[in-house]
């Protein structure tokens, strides 16, 4: 039993807290707003994100930052734009024993950095005591109690098997990793291919086409993972293609609905609109993960398009017929 504080009470924060108080620790969940912490210490629900999910006794939560902050694992469940402002604020009181995980999934826009990095550089906190989470893990699914299995990446294997002890039940399975680098490459990069994917439904293209993007978007997430060090093997897990699958295919995927609402011809404003004034990260991905790749010349197309549609107004239709009239090849670069 260990203490948890979980900072952020989003759909997936919340979420990942009901796991770990249901794995049996004392939970504390900071909410900006106080209404949204009274609503869950009073009704045992989180109206906004999970409306129909009754939460745990043992989740309690809080509009004090500080109340949570003292933790065994702390977990950051706030957007990754964000999370170095966050950060800057919470740093001085975090205990420097304990072990900070990370839920954000991107490249930061200005510096390019991964998560583990910029919370690294901003906390002072030692790489060994920083954990990244990444899997097939749509919120919803996992707090109607859905099987599923996520991996605990970090540099330190003890400390990736404390956080595994802490958040395994029996509906939630997590596996370890000491590939940080890959598990947040491959968490970052597949909210764009995921874009590309509600594009294309959006289209009305069928199953040949998706199935075509995911595999080609997990060839480039894997091209600029392993230009960084990454192992290869990871890009086959559950933080590369189970993340990959789930999140290009489901229609809860906030990333593939947006893109879908492109495809059918929304501007981004509309879109943006449609989901409850929430842009979807890999809108912001595809410009710093592009920009990430153009630095490292690594090749990565359909990013690029979903750049091109994000941020310089390319039309969904002119990027699939761009993407298909690409210069043929072999699918092994060395045949």
């Amino acid at each position: 039993m260990k203490q948890i504080g979980v900072m952020g009470a989003g759909s997936w924060g919340t979420t990942l807290a009901k796991v770990f108080a249901d794995a049996g620790n004392h939970v504390t969940l900071w909410a900006r707003r106080a209404e949204v912490a009274d609503e869950i210490n009073q009704e045992h629900k989180n109206h906004k994100y999970l409306s129909d999910v009754v939460l745990p006794n043992n989740l309690r939560a809080t509009s004090d930052p500080a109340d949570a902050l003292q933790a065994d694992i702390l977990v950051l469940a706030v957007p990754s734009q964000t999370l170095r402002s966050n950060l800057e604020q919470w740093a001085p009181h975090i205990s420097q024993d304990t072990i900070l995980l990370s839920l954000a999934k991107g490249v930061e826009a200005k510096t390019f950095e991964r998560m583990s990095q910029v919370i690294a550089e901003v906390s002072g906190v030692e790489e060994s005591r920083i954990a990244v989470l990444s899997g097939p893990n749509l919120a919803r699914e996992i707090a109607e109690e859905q099987p599923a299995a996520t991996v605990i990446a970090c540099t330190d294997q003890d400390n990736a098997v404390a956080v595994q002890q802490a958040v395994a039940t029996n509906y939630f399975r997590p596996y370890t990793n000491t590939d940080v680098v890959g598990c947040e490459i491959g968490g970052a990069c597949k909210n764009v291919i995921a874009l590309a994917c509600g594009m294309a439904a959006g289209q009305g293209l069928g199953e040949n086409t998706l199935a075509t993007v995911i595999t080609r978007g997990l060839a480039e997430i894997s091209r600029l993972g392993e230009a960084l060090g990454a192992d290869p093997r990871t890009f086959s897990g559950l933080a590369g293609l189970g993340d990959l699958v789930a999140t290009c295919s489901s229609p809860l995927s906030r990333n593939r609905s947006f893109g879908a609402r492109l495809g059918e011809g929304q501007s981004l404003e509309d879109a943006r609109a449609a989901s409850n004034g929430q842009v979807a990260e890999g809108v912001i991905s595809s410009q710093s993960v592009f920009s990430l790749a153009t630095s490292l010349g690594v090749e990565m197309p359909i990013t690029q398009a979903v750049y091109g549609v994000c941020h310089l107004g390319l039309d969904v239709g002119d990027m699939v017929q761009a993407l298909m009239g690409r210069q043929k090849k072999s699918e092994i670069p060395s045949q």
